[in-house]
């Protein structure tokens, strides 16, 4: 088994989940006593949200690539970013190891690609939704995407920064998102990606009039393919 350098901390919650998908994934596939052979780099996600508040990505940039050069000096074989606005760090990142870094976009468009859908809503943080980089790597992947709505992106940084990234949800956070994904279903979209790695704490993935792509799952699994050596959507 090869070893994982997971980038979390970004937010704390997120990466727990990280760490569930791919020991459940690691023990689907060897059984017995297996875990997963995983390194993590746990940042202070006040800092790295100080940074990206300000639209600091230098600062951002910082911690980030520090996490990735003390993950491969700890043996990782692979990285994985545990947060989908940071992956607007994955350059500077790839530049400053020498192992690969699995974005969470290609990862998710492979999905898509798989499965034949070609029109989705991207859902996800105001930096993520608006992202015109995240955009145009997801549009590469050969599907269209439904205008960012900037409203719905404040909303959801409230209900990411207020409560998920700090292990909470509530009601309302959930009957928000049930509505919205709703209107969205009247929309000409075949699906709808999840580009929040907190947000599968208020959306019930697996009950909603559109098929729902979770971000985080998707980016789990393909960090567990690559440990075991599996073809990529061989563990979906």
């Amino acid at each position: 088994m090869r070893k994982l350098g997971l980038i979390g901390g970004v937010s704390w919650a997120s990466t727990a989940r990280y760490y569930e998908i791919i020991n459940k994934a690691v023990h689907r596939r060897l059984g017995g006593l297996h875990s997963a052979r995983l390194g993590i780099e746990s940042l202070d996600f006040a800092d790295v949200a100080r940074c990206v508040t300000e639209s600091d990505w230098e600062c951002a940039g910082s911690h980030v690539v520090g996490a990735a050069r003390r993950l491969e000096d700890g043996g990782a074989e692979a990285l994985l970013i545990c947060a989908n606005s940071l992956h607007r760090l994955y350059d500077p990142v790839v530049a400053a190891v020498k192992i690969p870094v699995i974005h969470i976009v290609d990862v998710i468009g492979a999905r898509l690609r798989a499965d034949a859908v070609k029109s989705v809503a991207l859902i996800g943080t105001s930096n993520v939704m608006l992202d015109k980089s995240y955009r145009q790597r997801l549009v590469r992947q050969g599907v269209t995407l439904l205008p960012g709505d900037p409203e719905l992106g404040r909303r959801i940084d409230s209900i990411v920064y207020d409560e998920l990234s700090t292990g909470k949800s509530s009601r309302e956070a959930e009957r928000y998102m049930k509505s919205e994904l709703t209107d969205i279903a009247k929309e000409d979209v075949k699906a709808v990606v999840l580009a929040c790695t907190e947000l599968e704490m208020v959306v019930d993935v697996k009950a909603n009039v559109l098929p729902i792509y979770d971000g985080t799952t998707i980016h789990a699994l393909a960090g567990a393919e690559f440990m075991l050596g599996e073809t990529p959507g061989a563990l979906a």
